[in-house]
């Protein structure tokens, strides 16, 4: 058969060596949502991903960023120590970008010893170079408290939306960046009280000063997202003011020189500069201490920042100035920021619950990573901001990746074992037809590359979906299940041909469905080293070669499934309504460590509860869930019978020791499949401020297994 190649060969639009790729730092004080997925972290991976099948060298960058001021505040609320709160949304977020499948090189995090020696050793120079201005000015103070307000222990309303629960540093309505003393009627997080303005000394970045420089920076970069640039551009029209690159507080990196006692690094110093500590950990790690500097100070490497639009002007304005003034650093190339996503036509809100979040998406959605990456790629809000519904992933799921993509691979997976054994056919003669749809095929690759380098996902994954739509649209037009009856030849060449494009999209989906490539290349047994421009040849798969048993690639998703994630939205809607009619109670220094006591849930009815059927029970036995940290498979005598249960207390409880507990479990709950294991129930549990849970136990060890609770 002929070798086709596309004389269109995709090439990357610049001269660059090497790359290195960053994601926003997730601040450490709660569990990764979808908005954030779709904001930058999926999009980051798809480009890293395709960059390198391409065969480029590249460094995915990101890690936790754990001394902003919201996590003081989720300590001081559940009455724990900063350091808790890290560790503990550290190892969620992590666990959860891994098993989502997004591909960091490393995932750091900012109370690393290296990101304190970096950001320090970053300050000093900048210090001993004499770009900062020390000022003392006066700054919000809470009396009650006292303690100086950094820019998140202060709310006000915001002076351009209106909105009475802006923060000190960013209305997150309307995405303004703010200064707090720009707020209208503020008041302190930390007591409720009104600030009083009290003197004290910071070193300021003066941006006025640099803005003559910055500008010209921006200017050179034109070709960025419009979005981008328009802020950027706004921001230098209104005039570039000096930014205080210290606060008092006593959480973060430590203000190196003299003076500074009881004094921190400022956030967005610090945070931005945890990319380049993350770098150096990464090299360090691997024995090649010194070769960080290559994908940060030399100039053959593209510099891309991947965040959502709130972080803008951080990543375009400050970062670059800092960088600037140090002086030994390259600078972004790129900073293509998405809009926000909205959740069933409300903005997503990780305080009032109305959120997807990733940790449990996957506990509840047992290897449907992929179906959640199609979606939010498909949905990705990069011009506007965008909407998720429950009802769109159904959608999305059945009729494109189950009618479309799942269902020309199948057929023609099928049709191959039923026909040919499960080994590819020899091509004899090519229709004109077939001419065109193998030029066709070599198109593809080019076409969703260039998609791709102009960081346009959503176009990249339509391109990906439009081959699937050849191969059906082949297929359907060629009828090889009735040709094969009067011209068995013919139906030779259909088959190979569709084998082919069933080749080319395991290698072209990659970026966008890792789990399904890898699960659909062991199907087709390809070899795994197969590159982004082996997708240009129509010969991936030889006549002769034996393909493996095949499986549907994905599966439809029910209503039931749906209603259910409908419903639990509901809920959080209904408490956080519930929440709205009381008066807020702000912790302050006197109830700090009092727990924190979730208010009741919406009423429901007699016969709602009298529909539950909880029983007394005892672990029989009880096992740790393989390449899990929290799932533990127990079995369970409920006195009616023996049944399996995966819960979520691994994190608690080592299996030895539980196995003879009484407790308390739900037998009448719909069997659900978790990691491939059918639970049949859930056992009752307390959680308490900390999030730690206890059984919750009959009152009498005594009482038999089967025992109704009522």
């Amino acid at each position: 058969m002929p070798f086709l190649t596309s004389s269109k060969h995709t090439k990357l639009m610049n001269k660059f060596k090497r790359y290195t790729v960053t994601a926003a730092l997730p601040y450490a004080n709660g569990p990764v949502h979808i908005g954030h997925l779709a904001g930058c972290y999926l999009p980051a991976d798809i480009y890293v991903r395709y960059l390198r099948s391409k065969g480029e060298d590249v460094k995915f960058i990101c890690g936790s960023d754990e001394h902003g001021v919201p996590i003081t505040i989720k300590a001081k609320k559940e009455g724990i120590t900063p350091q808790q709160v890290v560790d503990k949304y550290h190892k969620i977020m992590g666990d959860a970008f891994k098993e989502f499948g997004i591909s960091f090189d490393i995932y750091s995090r900012t109370s690393a010893k290296v990101h304190h020696e970096t950001a320090s050793e970053f300050f000093k120079t900048l210090y001993d170079k004499g770009v900062f201005k020390e000022e003392i000015t006066e700054q919000y103070f809470d009396e009650k408290a006292n303690q100086f307000l950094a820019d998140r222990y202060i709310v006000g309303t915001c002076p351009k939306c209106g909105n009475d629960n802006a923060y000190g540093d960013q209305c997150e309505n309307c995405g303004s960046t703010l200064n707090a003393t720009d707020l209208i009627n503020p008041r302190s997080t930390l007591s409720g009280e009104k600030p009083v303005m009290k003197k004290t000394k910071n070193w300021f970045l003066p941006l006025d000063t640099m803005q003559p420089k910055i500008e010209a920076y921006i200017d050179s970069h034109k070709d960025w997202k419009t979005n981008v640039f328009g802020q950027c551009k706004s921001w230098l029209n209104s005039g570039l003011q000096p930014r205080a690159m210290t606060r008092d507080l006593d959480w973060g990196v430590k203000v190196p020189i003299e003076g500074a006692e009881g004094k921190v690094l400022y956030v967005w110093f610090d945070a931005p500069i945890g990319y380049i500590s993350a770098t150096k950990e990464l090299f360090e790690n691997q024995g090649k201490k010194q070769d960080w500097e290559l994908y940060w100070k030399d100039k053959e490497t593209k510099l891309v920042h991947f965040i959502g639009k709130d972080n803008i002007v951080f990543h375009c304005i400050i970062f670059p100035a800092m960088l600037m003034a140090e002086g030994s650093y390259i600078l972004p190339e790129n900073v293509p920021a998405n809009e926000f996503l909205n959740l069933e036509g409300n903005k997503i809100s990780t305080s009032r619950n109305w959120a997807v979040w990733l940790h449990e998406y996957l506990l509840e959605f047992n290897d449907k990573q992929d179906a959640l990456r199609y979606t939010l790629c498909a949905n990705a809000p990069e011009t506007k901001d965008n909407d998720f519904t429950w009802k769109d992933f159904q959608a999305k799921n059945n009729n494109e990746l189950v009618a479309i993509l799942g269902n020309f691979i199948n057929r023609t997976l099928v049709l191959t074992h039923k026909y040919y054994n499960g080994k590819v056919p020899v091509a004899l003669e090519y229709t004109k037809a077939d001419i065109l749809l193998l030029e066709e095929i070599t198109k593809f690759p080019s076409k969703i590359a260039s998609s791709i380098e102009q960081y346009r996902f959503r176009e990249a994954l339509g391109e990906l979906m439009n081959l699937a739509r050849l191969g059906n649209k082949y297929l359907a037009d060629s009828e090889p299940w009735i040709l094969i009856k009067t011209d068995e030849k013919r139906v030779q060449t259909i088959m190979n041909l569709s084998l082919q494009i069933v080749a080319n999209l395991t290698v072209l989906m990659e970026p966008f469905l890792p789990f399904t490539s890898k699960k659909l290349g062991a199907m087709i047994n390809i070899n795994k080293d197969l590159k982004w421009n082996d997708a240009t040849r129509t010969d991936l798969l030889l006549a002769g070669h034996q393909i493996n048993p095949s499986g549907l690639l994905f599966e439809k998703i029910e209503d039931e499934t749906v209603d259910e994630q409908v419903l639990k939205l509901k809920n959080s809607k209904m408490i956080n309504e519930a929440e709205s009619s009381k008066t807020e109670i702000l912790l302050n220094d006197e109830n700090a460590g009092i727990p924190i006591i979730n208010p009741a849930k919406a009423d429901i009815s007699f016969d709602d509860f009298n529909k539950m059927d909880i029983r007394v029970g005892t672990i029989l036995e009880a096992e740790r869930v393989p390449k899990t940290d929290k799932l533990m498979k127990l079995l369970i005598d409920t006195g009616i019978d023996q049944r399996i249960v995966v819960s979520g207390i691994a994190a608690y409880y080592k299996p030895e020791d539980i196995i003879g507990q009484k407790v308390s479990i739900l037998v009448n709950l719909a069997p659900r499949k978790i990691k491939n294991i059918e639970s049949q129930g859930m056992i009752l549990m307390a959680e308490n401020s900390n999030g730690e849970l206890s059984f919750v136990v009959p009152g009498k060890s005594s009482v038999d297994n089967g025992a109704n609770i009522k």
